[in-house]
């Protein structure tokens, strides 16, 4: 099983997605307008960065995210 670690950055507006350790060196890679692949040196993703994340002018107090790790 893989831990996940989810890091939402008020001020940048972006979601980071961890899958293990948050700390290794990532390379970056776009997949689309606003997502962000983190791979680690064999190409393995180890991340997902979500740009502009919440669109709407208020930051709610929950948010509703689900994820499946496998």
């Amino acid at each position: 099983m893989t831990n996940a670690k989810l890091v939402f950055n008020k001020e940048g507006n972006t979601l980071d997605i961890w899958f293990g350790n948050p700390k290794k060196e990532a390379i970056n890679e776009e997949t689309s307008d606003e997502m962000i692949l983190k791979k680690d040196k064999k190409g393995k993703v180890i991340g997902i960065e979500i740009l502009n994340f919440i669109k709407a002018k208020k930051v709610p107090r929950e948010l509703p995210i689900q994820l499946a790790v496998q």
